[in-house]
């Protein structure tokens, strides 16, 4: 994965008001990130006004800014949150900020977005592209705000941008197989068999790439009936019950199995309620649209593809590379 830290210069940054206008330039440099960083700071110290024969003490403030449009997303005074009086409390607050504008709230969508990566077509071109990931690094911006709290300032948001490297010979990761796992069940069951096909489907063919980010929830995308998806057997709570989309944790656990044998690091997994028969006990990934989620990051240091093939009552889950990356691949 590159890393490509973008400068934007910030020109004619008000000092007391906030910013209506800004412009800047960029540029970049090679790397696995894309730092969005805005390149100056102006201050804002506590300022002073004479009336009659006493000063004037305005409060710091603490503006927050999105260093890609020069909006403010946000401004606080430290002490109304605790600054100066409870540490620990303007700590849990600060803390707060930070995961509430990573996140999001109910209010305003966060900041953080899950890379949505490359399908590879069987020609070997890539057919689908997808999208970079955006990370607000929270313990980076506590560490900004808790700095300037004595005296405020502008703090622009840490925004990292996570793309795939695509600078890579993508036919000749169909190469060599380095990892396979395989599953079976009922091909009679109609609704549950549909399910597991077009979650295998749907990560058949992508492209993780050195450094990249997996995740099965937003490459699966979610499982309604107008996507296909049949009502199924689910575990929930313990419990065997219907539900949309049945059957498709019997494809993320197989590609957990798979991709373990990787020297990949798991960033998520969830078992299962109840034990399963189709992995060995232990050896599950249960997912849910919205909630429960199997992630990875790639950190083999090499490309690899993902090859999901769908059969009656089987399921295998192959990785491939080319030939100079098997031994990397290795765990």
């Amino acid at each position: 994965m590159k890393k490509n830290f973008i400068y934007l210069v910030l020109i004619g940054l008000c000092l007391l008001t906030g910013c209506e206008k800004a412009s800047y330039s960029g540029d970049s440099v090679t790397g696995e990130e894309q730092q969005i960083e805005a390149s100056t700071t102006a201050p804002l110290p506590e300022s002073e006004a004479i009336v009659g024969e006493y000063p004037l003490i305005y409060p710091a403030v603490i503006t927050l800014i999105d260093p890609r449009t020069m909006e403010i997303v946000k401004s606080f005074t430290p002490q109304l949150l605790g600054y100066g009086t409870d540490g620990e409390l303007y700590k849990a607050n600060v803390k707060k900020i930070a995961r509430d504008l990573a996140g999001g709230t109910k209010e305003r969508t966060g900041y953080d977005q899950i890379m949505v990566l490359h399908k590879v077509g069987e020609n070997g071109d890539v057919i689908v592209e997808g999208n970079p990931g955006i990370v607000l690094k929270e313990s980076e911006l506590v560490d900004k705000i808790l700095t300037a709290s004595p005296k405020g300032d502008h703090i622009f948001l840490p925004l990292y941008i996570l793309e795939t490297d695509l600078d890579i010979d993508i036919p000749s990761l169909d190469d060599v197989t380095v990892a396979s796992f395989t599953t079976y069940f009922n091909g009679a069951q109609s609704g549950r068999s549909e399910n597991i096909e077009l979650s295998s489907n749907a990560i058949h063919n992508i492209l993780v790439g050195d450094g990249d980010y997996f995740s099965f929830n937003t490459m699966v995308g979610e499982r309604t009936m107008e996507k296909g998806y049949q009502p199924a057997p689910e575990i929930i709570n313990k419990e065997l019950v219907m539900g949309i989309g049945g059957g498709i944790c019997q494809t993320s656990s197989t590609l957990f199995n798979a991709v373990d044998q990787l020297g990949i690091r798991i960033t998520e997994r969830h078992h299962h309620s109840l034990n399963i028969g189709y992995v060995p006990t232990g050896r599950d990934a249960t997912v849910s649209y919205g909630s429960l989620d199997f992630k990875f990051q790639n950190t083999s240091g090499a490309p690899f593809l993902i090859k999901s093939y769908y059969s009656k009552g089987a399921l295998t889950i192959a990785i491939t590379t080319s030939h100079q990356y098997k031994e990397i691949l290795k765990k």
